[in-house]
């Protein structure tokens, strides 16, 4: 295996690298931090903007809308660049990352234009309305109903875990549209303006975060929207389902590289069993790398692999859960109150994975849980890599 790029790869990283070296916004400018994931504030806007402007944002889009027509690869660097100095090139990402490229995959030439652009250039921020308390991971199993009355859609129903939707301007919301049909046949995507007489939002805190509020409840009463909403094809939601978590699943594993190296910058063997647990991190964390860049590869050529996404996945994020547990274990009494990050963060630097081990510990099974639970790439690796059936 090859772990180098070419001369066109790294003039690419060379010039990202001094696009970011001349345009980051200083601290002075970049004091206010957002309180949600769909909260930007003003001066973040103007980064995000500049960003799209200049083919920054998302490279492997096409320029009109923040790319530069880039290959797989050369958005792999990109990343590893933001990820390399720890900053966002966004603060609205599901509204980026997901919700934007979802419009550009499905939408219309007008919904492209009406919202993805938006989006994109932080003039509007987004969320993303898929779990409900009863269809979390499967997402099949959602009962928002959406029924149509002449030019609109009627919507009831509730979501939740529906992170930043307090601070977002639309939702991509999945809702059921045929009761009738075979439940992964019956699903369609609308987007609903959060002002929409009837839609409600309601934050709430969690272990971590019972102050800086992001999940929410959201809940549809008799809320009318336009039939010019709709995403897709009438009825084939799960298609749109699966697009848009394969724009968040595909490089997913390099955040979780990213957390195993945080991890192992901060994490200071002191005994035989702490030694133990540091070899092991280390050990997890290479190979996490390493499966991932053969992965890439495969992608960079074309090949479809979608079970080495779900290998990957569950590395990771098992990795990391692992990784935390034994340093919470390794600390003692003090992991549940010192901090355990050494590395000094500024204005555009991601937030920490945790601040004590305990944080980082509860933190970490969000990973086990979001994009795609444990159990359900458990499911995927056994009946599409090992062939086992699905009884």
């Amino acid at each position: 295996m090859q772990l180098t790029f070419d001369a066109d790869v790294e003039r690419f990283r060379a010039e990202f690298a001094a696009f970011l070296d001349e345009h980051l916004p200083d601290e002075a400018v970049a004091k206010e931090r957002s309180r949600s994931s769909s909260d930007v504030p003003e001066w973040a806007r103007r980064w995000q903007r500049l960003q799209f402007d200049e083919g920054w944002l998302l490279p492997g889009n096409p320029p009109e809308f923040g790319g530069r027509d880039a290959t797989l690869v050369q958005q792999y660097v990109h990343l590893a660049e933001l990820s390399r100095r720890r900053i966002y090139h966004s603060f609205n990402p599901q509204g980026v990352g997901i919700v934007a490229a979802s419009l550009l995959s499905f939408g219309t030439e007008e919904q492209k234009h009406r919202w993805a652009v938006p989006i994109l250039r932080a003039e509007i921020t987004a969320s993303l309305g898929m779990s409900e308390p009863g269809a979390g991971s499967d997402l099949a199993s959602l009962r928002t109903r959406a029924v149509r009355d002449g030019a609109e859609f009627v919507v009831n129903g509730q979501k939740v875990w529906t992170s930043g939707a307090h601070d977002a301007d639309v939702l991509l919301t999945f809702v059921r549209t045929d009761p009738d049909a075979p439940k992964h046949k019956g699903i369609s995507v609308l987007m609903i303006p959060t002002g929409t007489p009837g839609v409600t939002r309601r934050p709430f805190g969690s272990l971590i975060a019972r102050d800086d509020l992001d999940f929410n409840e959201v809940f549809f009463t008799d809320a009318r929207v336009p039939l010019e909403n709709l995403i897709g094809p009438l009825n084939e939601g799960w298609r749109v389902a699966n697009g848009s978590l394969g724009h968040e699943r595909t490089l997913l594993w390099l955040s979780f590289a990213d957390r195993m190296d945080e991890f192992l910058h901060d994490f200071t063997p002191r005994g035989p069993l702490d030694r133990d647990a540091y070899a092991t991190a280390v050990m997890d964390a290479h190979a996490l790398r390493l499966l991932g860049s053969t992965a890439l590869a495969r992608a960079s050529r074309g090949e479809e692999d979608t079970a080495s996404i779900s290998v990957l996945k569950l590395l990771g994020s098992e990795a990391v859960q692992a990784a935390a547990e034994r340093a919470l274990s390794s600390a003692g009494p003090e992991g549940l109150a010192h901090p355990a990050r050494t590395a000094p963060y500024t204005h555009l630097h991601l937030e920490s994975f945790g601040g004590s081990w305990f944080e980082r510990y509860a933190r970490s099974f969000a990973g086990t849980i979001a994009g795609g639970t444990s159990e359900i790439q458990r499911t995927i690796i056994a009946e599409r890599v090992l062939g086992l059936p699905r009884s």
